[in-house]
């Protein structure tokens, strides 16, 4: 009996372990793995239809897997470099043992895994043959004329259509499937899992069956509908012998305005809104960064967008509610070419892909510049607004502010701060409001970047002297000086004009830009801020009358915001020169932008 069981358990080890051996010899071909049941069924009918030997398996994770199988493992590799060859299998397919599957799902009701192993194809499928349709008799009467249709086609004739692509034809579909939004790998003609999922998304989009194999008519559907897009756009290799720059424009959407040194304008040729304007100057590194700035001040650069500044070369774009735009610049040789491309939001889409089509193409012509003396007429209608063509933008109001603490907060006036989407320090330091009081008219701004002023605010401790000498900074002209004006005046009471304890009046003249400029003594210590003149109630007071809060009013504010005022300890009087270098390191443009 002892020697029954032993022979028994002896057999029964033999058989598991032949069959464990049988799978590891057993080789597969596999072409695709998905995470869902119900895809990789639609994905192994797909191949099914084109291909001998498909099944599919799902793995020991989460994945589904289609295969082809079962074959020796020299036959697998033969089946998978003759497949591979002819394009018929995505270019990552791979050869796998059965013991790397678990549960087989296609097809349904046989046992692929313990099958013996199958001959190859070595990659050669017929293809059925359209059959010759009988002579028709000529007849003497012209025929009407036919449209040719062009029939569908079965996954495996779509699959030997696909041989016949060329490698520009097949990234031209990717691109397509790309700008239908469907596919997101590399342009790289290889049709692997990620194009062979986008096309059977897009064949879903569009009602047909999701095989992931285009047929000839489906490609032909997809890639004119791409190139039908860019059809009005015209785009053409254009050469500026004035500017030095030969580029892929949109000529049908542009026509050559004018010439402004450093700037030649294509204006809109419809009511699309495209602009160009090509870049071309001499300089040095010094110029080019001179320019990365200037762009920044123009309306045709909107304030929000990428920024990028490298040693020879640099890139803005922008985006707003109303335009969008990319620039580009270099220098070459003391030469700086560059362009800048504009459209409405609604074109971002189309113009994204032009605009990489134009950085592709853009072709400096050595030892061509505009001369930098290149301007349009006579120059009877210069604007200070205008820089050689482009209008400057401009913020919908400047008002003057000052800095309070080392990290660059600044304490202003509420009357800059009405319908702002966005308020900026000095040029371009963004801003945002961390206090406010409506009442008195004073905000307290916080960069959003921290910021290093030369110099901060320092406020008087004491009640200042009836009569005394102030001095007003303040950005009175907005931002058509770079640094704020000094109005001189004198303090003529130390209470509003219905008594109000937290306003000292003075007598001097003001304009709208220098409300929240700081007020001082003449040591050079702060007395007050200057509020706007308001004039609402119907009285209009004469112009040397204005009002400053005082200073313990703006130290209750600042303490209930969290910041501690700075006291000076200042005694003596400054010089005149000496107190406008002051005023001019800790007085800030606040500027309202929309």
């Amino acid at each position: 009996m002892k020697r029954i069981l032993l022979i028994f358990s002896i057999m029964s080890f033999w058989i598991v372990a032949t069959g464990a051996r049988a799978q590891q010899d057993t080789a597969w071909v596999q072409i695709e793995a998905v995470r869902t049941l119900a895809l990789a069924q639609d994905r192994a009918r797909a191949y099914a239809g084109a291909l001998p030997n498909v099944a599919g398996f799902r793995t020991g994770t989460t994945w589904y897997a289609v295969a082809l199988g079962p074959y020796t493992a020299a036959t697998a590799e033969a089946e998978l470099a003759a497949l591979k060859r002819d394009g018929l299998i995505p270019a990552d397919s791979y050869i796998v043992t059965s013991d790397t599957y678990v549960q087989q799902f296609w097809p349904v009701g046989t046992d692929l895994l313990g099958a013996a192993p199958r001959p190859g194809t070595t990659g050669t499928l017929p293809l059925a043959q359209p059959e010759t349709p009988p002579a028709q008799p000529e007849s003497e009467a012209e025929s009407p004329e036919v449209l040719a249709v062009i029939p569908d086609e079965t996954p495996r004739e779509a699959l030997a259509g696909e041989r016949s692509l060329l490698p520009a034809e097949r990234q031209e579909l990717q691109e397509a499937l790309q700008w239908e939004g469907f596919y997101a790998g590399g342009i790289d003609g290889a049709f692997g899992p990620g194009t062979r999922n986008a096309m059977a998304a897009w064949q879903s989009a569009r009602g047909h069956e999701p095989s992931g194999v285009l047929t000839t008519r489906q490609r032909g559907e997809l890639v004119d509908g791409y190139r039908s897009v860019f059809a009005d756009l015209a785009l053409a290799s254009v050469r500026d012998d004035t500017a030095g720059i030969e580029m892929i424009l949109p000529t049908g959407k542009i026509e050559y305005g004018e010439t402004e040194a450093p700037f030649v304008h294509y204006d809109s040729s419809d009511d699309d809104g495209i602009r160009v304007v090509l870049i071309s100057q001499s300089g040095d590194e010094a110029t080019l960064f001179g320019l990365y700035d200037i762009m920044q001040t123009l309306n045709i650069v909107p304030p929000s967008g990428f920024r990028e500044r490298q040693q020879r070369s640099f890139v803005l774009t922008g985006q707003s509610d109303t335009l969008s735009s990319h620039t580009y610049a270099q220098l070459s040789d003391g030469e700086i070419k560059g362009f800048t491309v504009a459209w409405p939001p609604a074109q971002d889409k189309l113009m994204q892909r032009v605009v990489q089509t134009m950085r592709d193409s853009f072709t400096p012509i050595q030892g061509t510049v505009l001369p930098d003396t290149a301007l349009s007429g006579d120059g009877a209608d210069q604007r200070i607004d205008l820089m050689s063509g482009l209008e400057i933008r401009r913020p919908e109001r400047s008002r003057s502010g000052f800095y309070i603490d080392a990290a660059g907060s600044v304490l202003t006036t509420t009357d800059v701060l009405a319908q702002c989407s966005r308020l900026t320090l000095g040029e371009e330091a963004e801003a945002e409001i961390t206090a406010r009081d409506d009442r008195l008219g004073l905000a307290l701004l916080k960069p959003r970047e921290p910021l290093a002023p030369i110099a901060v605010a320092e406020f008087r401790s004491d009640v200042p002297r009836l009569n005394s000498e102030v001095a007003l900074a303040g950005f009175s002209f907005g931002d058509v000086l770079d640094l704020p004006v000094m109005t001189y005046g004198t303090l003529a009471d130390i209470r509003g004009l219905q008594g109000e304890d937290d306003l000292d009046r003075l007598s001097l003249e003001s304009r709208p830009g220098d409300a929240g400029g700081p007020v001082f003594d003449g040591t050079g210590a702060i007395i007050g801020m200057l509020r706007a003149r308001s004039d609402s109630d119907g009285r209009q007071l004469p112009p040397d009358v204005n009002f400053a809060v005082d200073v313990p009013a703006i130290a209750e504010f600042l303490d209930g915001a969290g910041v501690a005022l700075r006291a000076s300890d200042r005694d003596a009087a400054l010089p005149p020169e000496d107190l406008t270098t002051l005023a001019g390191d800790l007085t800030v443009r606040v500027s309202c932008w929309n």
